[in-house]
Parts: structure tokens; C-alpha cells; sequence
């Protein structure tokens, strides 16, 4: 499954950390996606995404097998769903999924470093 990543998971040791596999960190491709901005989840210290026709975040791309998959599925928890979308690569559209969570729970004023 290939996903985007666009808060934690872009450190290289976090990633191959909670995904089990040390080189995963080096598949990982750049990728936007357009028409959503990246925000606190409210009350971590974590990421979310909501829509935003203006907005573009800058992340990555990476093809994870079903074990890596798994872990990263324990790592951001229930808080999160796998939403599916089309990121903006070098190659071109791809289609991926990013763990998002309800609009509900982000905190859309305060922009995620």
C-alpha cells in the first residue's frame, strides 16, 4: 500500500523505528497534496489534516508491505482513519492513503510545524 506521510513518520528514525523495517526511511519519495493544511490533532502534540482549497502540504510517499503497515497502524492509533487521495509526485498523480483524523479533533487554528 503506498502511503503519505506528512507529520512523525517523516523522521527516518522514528519511521524505521515504528515500522520495523530500517529501510523504509529510504523509499520515501516527495509528495503534495493539494487542497488540505496541516494542523495540531487537539490536545497532542500531533499532526492532523483538514481541507482547505488553498492549502498544500509537503510529505512524502512510501510503499509499506502489510507487516510495516500494521506497525504504523498500532503507532497512530485509534485517533486516526486511512483516508484514500491522490498525491502530487515528480512522476506525477498517485493514488495513497494517509492517516487522517475526524475534522472533529483537529484544532483548525493552530498550524502543525
Amino acid at each position: 500500500m503506498i502511503l503519505f506521510l506528512y507529520g512523525t513518520l517523516l523522521d527516518p528514525e522514528v519511521l524505521a523505528r515504528m515500522s520495523g523495517e530500517p529501510d523504509l526511511p529510504r523509499r520515501l519519495r516527495p509528495a503534495r497534496l493539494q487542497g488540505w493544511r496541516r494542523v495540531f490533532l487537539r490536545g497532542t502534540p500531533y499532526p492532523t489534516l483538514v481541507e482547505d482549497a488553498a492549502s498544500v502540504v509537503e510529505g512524502a510517499a512510501v510503499r509499506a508491505g502489510p507487516a510495516a503497515l500494521a506497525r504504523l497502524s498500532e503507532y497512530e492509533g485509534s485517533a486516526y482513519a486511512m483516508v484514500p487521495l491522490t498525491v502530487m509526485t515528480d512522476g506525477g498523480p498517485l493514488r495513497a492513503r494517509a492517516w487522517i483524523a475526524p475534522a472533529s479533533r483537529a484544532d483548525a487554528d493552530r498550524p502543525w510545524p
